[in-house]
């Protein structure tokens, strides 16, 4: 199964950083396919898209000023299946695409994302203050995971997507 292709750009407001595809995502090359993520709808109702867009749209998001990419290319059933080396490997490039694109918020979508990218132990919702951004002007933002497994409330978890909007409407004006 062939990786989910990332989509960057020079000039981006948000990355979107992801575990790694899912396997239906890797089946039809597209960011967030499985339909039991709520990504898409996420987006919609926290404001950051004009309406609803589909798995197959994911490129389109580069004319919002959004791409998509995961610290681990390979498609899994889970994240529990990325290995400690694939971890390893997917930091450092990572790091690089970050230095290389400079989007103005690197958007980890879950904590694990961010602990791992981070080797922090701890992170909260939203910013990440208190702590230097791995690549220097690119402001790190945690947002809970998309996956239908998430326990936690979906206005919750809209909500704390509707900051990130703010923040880059607060940075546009």
């Amino acid at each position: 199964m062939n990786p989910v292709e990332d989509h960057l750009d020079f000039g981006l407001q948000i990355v979107f950083i992801g575990f790694n595809p899912s396997l239906q995502s890797g089946e039809v090359g597209h960011h967030y396919a499985n339909p039991r993520n709520n990504f898409w709808r996420i987006l919609c109702r926290s404001g950051l898209t004009p309406r609803l867009y589909e798995p197959s749209e994911d490129g389109e998001l580069l004319k919002l000023g959004y791409g998509f990419t995961n610290i681990v290319a390979r498609p899994t059933r889970g994240a529990e299946d990325i290995t400690r080396e694939e971890y390893k490997e997917g930091r450092e490039l990572l790091r690089a695409k970050l230095a290389k694109y400079r989007p103005q918020i690197a958007c980890f979508v879950g904590k694990g994302v961010y602990t791992e990218f981070s080797r922090r132990t701890k992170a909260e919702w939203g910013f990440q203050s208190g702590a230097e951004p791995a690549v220097d002007g690119v402001r790190e933002f945690v947002a809970p995971s998309s996956s239908g497994l998430v326990r936690m409330p979906m206005n919750e978890i809209v909500g704390i997507y509707r900051k990130l909007n703010e923040a880059i409407r607060d940075h546009i004006s």
